[in-house]
């Protein structure tokens, strides 16, 4: 069909944004259609669909897994292991006296329980137990002489045994294996036996070391301590005293005292010191006012009484008169006694100041020695403090690591029951190794895991296309169906001479072995008719060209039966066979024409007069190639446009079968001339990026990509396999119904 440039163009848009119909159970979309980022995601189905195609490999790798797993275990020598339980109590005391008598558990069971199973694990613990039982000789290897001596001088480690300590308690539990069950629990209580005498050895050196480290600093110790007493016994005879702390306390008492009396005597002499002055004054109101003035005052008063009486008589009496000489006589005689009196007051005061200072002096030099004596001895006292300190300490050290080293002694001795034997272990009776359900089991789980991985690994590495959604996820295009695989056809669709189908009837070759494949393949070309003849609804389309990424993808096959599926329905049909490098079309129907499409483009001859119709099929023509030109090839896309204008006249649908559009130019200019494309993929061997290079240069292009074909689908590469299987079965139950009524 000749059109004009304008009018294609507008065909082209028009076709670039018409949607096509999908085949029932397949997605529709436009061709130029992009799926959002989150339908790019690999759906569950398609991992599904990856295990159900790979389900025999898988099961026949995880069948041989566990089947190899099951005869190694039956081949292994069994072991059997015996366990013996220790129990570790931390708050027995490690000693019977001391302070480790008296020592709380710290807080520390995990790092405690740590250390204990090293060092059951420790050389010490493990090689008097092997050297018992024979352990490493029991251990077969080549080593040379010089290797098996340095090996037996290295630390003993038993790869057979295990130590393990149960969660949330003070339990260790010592387990060995070995050929011999009896061998096995002897070797794990010896074990557990060594590793109790161990800890006790181990506290017993302590003690037996801590012991003559003490016995050597006694003696030194007891030296000291003698020369601190001598030097201590030496000061004190230098001091002429046993204790100088309590002569210095009876000297501190003792200056108290005189410090007291020497304050009170300094009182008194001042006192008495005023009295004398004042009485040496001469007056008689000091005389009288001293201490000794008691006498001289009653004197004084008689004195007065008697001058008052003298007065008296003297005014009555003359001197002659005897009262007159009496009163006389009286007053002269206490007149005397008063003058004597009063020279005796004199002299008392005088002696008592003198007494009073004499005193004074008499303390003052008592206080100036006591003073002076007491600082010297306190002077020292610093010295014998020291002394005496030092002495004492070396004495109490001494007592002290004497107590030390009898506890020791008796520590030594004591086995703590810290550690002791809860469970002894016994002879097992069942092999513990090999475990075969659980080998079997585990054996199971990762050949499974491998199995899946490698089914999934291979899938992403394998580019090519498997399914529809593939097709839609990566080569952005529709699949308009999917023709399933005949077994026994070579290769592709043979078609000879006498297996061409009946009118109406089917359009391969009858066979009983593969007519229930046969059946499905004639309904997957009908459907595949349907679905591109129906699914434009603006406009039929006349002309179809059938392309392929790669040669040998079944696309000549394709077109000859969709002709045929054409032409059954009473439409005139027109099949081209564009492919002018390697024909195919006359070979599958068995045609022999005189001319062909070579010659219409080369010499001019008319099209129609190289068209010939295929006799068991009625309304098909075909116009073949001819003689095979590359000329022909190149000149093709001038003169197809012109063909498909005039024919489209006359027939109701015309398929053009055109080379691999990879490689070769002449399906480009084809495309663009056509009103629909449809690119025949083969599933499982279609390189999905050769399929999507093709599928966007025709988009590019404007070509209106109906959508792709998918050929050859089997059950491991698509679930439409199911589907073409289903049609064949309901098709042969109705057949058999019919032939059966």
């Amino acid at each position: 069909m000749n059109r004009p440039p304008q009018e294609l163009a507008i065909a082209v848009d028009e076709r670039a944004f018409r949607g096509l119909p999908a085949q029932a159970g397949l997605p529709m979309q436009p061709s130029g259609w992009d799926a959002d980022p989150e339908e790019q995601s690999i759906p569950l189905s398609h991992y599904l669909w990856i295990l159900r195609r790979h389900r025999w490999k898988i099961l026949a790798f995880m069948a041989i897994c566990v089947a190899a797993t099951l005869i190694v275990s039956k081949r292994l020598t069994p072991m059997y292991e015996s366990t013996v339980t220790v129990d570790v109590d931390r708050k027995v005391p490690m000693a019977v006296v001391g302070q480790e008598a008296n020592q709380s558990s710290l807080n520390d069971a995990d790092q405690f329980l740590a250390t204990q199973i090293k060092l059951i694990q420790s050389d010490s613990v493990l090689r008097p137990v092997a050297q018992q039982y024979h352990l490493r000789e029991l251990e077969k290897d080549s080593d040379s002489a010089a290797d098996q001596t340095l090996r037996m001088d290295a630390p003993v480690v038993l790869k057979k045994l295990k130590v393990v300590r149960p969660p949330n308690t003070y339990l260790l539990l010592i387990g060995y294996r070995s050929q011999d069950p009896r061998l096995a629990a002897d070797v794990a209580n010896a074990i557990a036996r060594s590793y109790v005498q161990h800890t006790y050895n181990i506290r017993f050196q302590s003690s037996a070391s801590l012991a003559t480290f003490m016995e050597k600093q006694l003696e030194e110790l007891k030296a000291k301590m003698e020369r601190s007493n001598l030097a201590l016994a030496q000061f004190e005879k230098e001091l002429n005293v046993i204790n100088p702390l309590e002569k210095t306390n009876i000297l501190s008492a003792r200056l108290l005292q005189l410090n007291t009396d020497y304050t009170s005597a300094e009182t008194d002499r001042v006192k008495k010191q005023a009295a004398f002055k004042s009485v040496s004054s001469g007056t008689l109101e000091s005389a009288q006012a001293s201490s000794q003035g008691e006498a001289l005052k009653t004197l004084t008063e008689r004195l007065g009484q008697a001058h008052e009486r003298f007065a008296d008589v003297k005014g009555h009496y003359g001197p002659n008169h005897p009262e007159y000489r009496k009163a006389e006589a009286q007053l002269s005689q206490i007149q005397n006694q008063f003058d004597a009196a009063r020279s005796g007051v004199v002299g008392r005061v005088d002696v008592e100041y003198r007494e009073a200072l004499n005193r004074e002096d008499m303390l003052h030099r008592a206080v100036t020695e006591t003073k002076a004596e007491f600082d010297q001895l306190n002077a020292r006292s610093f010295e014998y403090e020291s002394l005496k300190h030092e002495a004492e300490a070396d004495r109490k050290l001494y007592e002290e690591l004497i107590t030390k080293i009898r506890e020791a002694g008796i520590n030594s001795g004591f086995q703590s029951s810290t550690v002791r034997i809860a469970d002894n272990a016994r002879p097992g009776w069942k092999p513990v190794f090999p475990n075969i359900p659980i080998n079997l089991g585990l054996a199971f789980l990762f050949s499974t895991i491998v199995a899946v991985g490698a089914a999934i690994l291979s899938d992403s590495l394998d580019n090519a296309i498997q399914d529809s959604e593939q097709v839609s996820r990566f080569v952005k295009a529709e699949v308009i169906g999917g023709l399933p695989q005949v077994k026994l056809w070579k290769n592709r669709l043979n078609m000879a001479a006498g297996a061409l189908p009946e009118p109406g009837g089917s359009s391969v070759a009858r066979r009983p072995d593969n007519d229930r494949m046969l059946r499905s393949f004639e309904e997957a070309i009908r459907t595949l008719r349907n679905t591109i003849l129906l699914g434009s609804f603006d406009r039929r389309i006349k002309s179809l060209m059938v392309t392929s990424a790669t040669p040998g993808e079944g696309k000549s096959t394709v077109a000859v039966h969709l002709a045929m599926a054409h032409a059954q329905q009473v439409h005139k049909t027109l099949l081209i066979d564009c492919d002018l490098r390697r024909p195919s079309i006359d070979r599958k129907l068995g045609l022999t024409p005189a001319t062909g499409l070579s010659a219409v483009i080369l010499n001019g001859v008319p099209w129609q007069d190289a068209v010939v119709p295929v006799p068991e099929v009625p309304n098909l023509f075909v116009l073949s190639t001819g003689a095979s030109s590359r000329r022909a090839a190149e000149l093709i896309g001038k003169a197809l446009p012109q063909i498909l204008e005039e024919a489209s006249a006359g027939y109701d649908l015309i398929i053009v079968d055109a080379p691999p559009a990879l490689g070769f130019p002449e399906p480009i200019q084809m495309a663009t001339t056509v009103d629909g494309v449809v690119v025949i993929a083969l599933a499982g061997e279609t390189n999905r990026k050769a399929l999507a290079s093709v599928v966007n240069t025709l988009q590019r292009l404007r070509a209106n990509v109906v959508g792709v074909v998918l050929n050859e689908i089997t059950k491991d590469v698509g679930d439409s396999y199911y589907y073409h299987g289903y049609y064949g079965k309901y098709s042969r139950y109705y057949q058999l119904k019919n032939e059966t009524a």
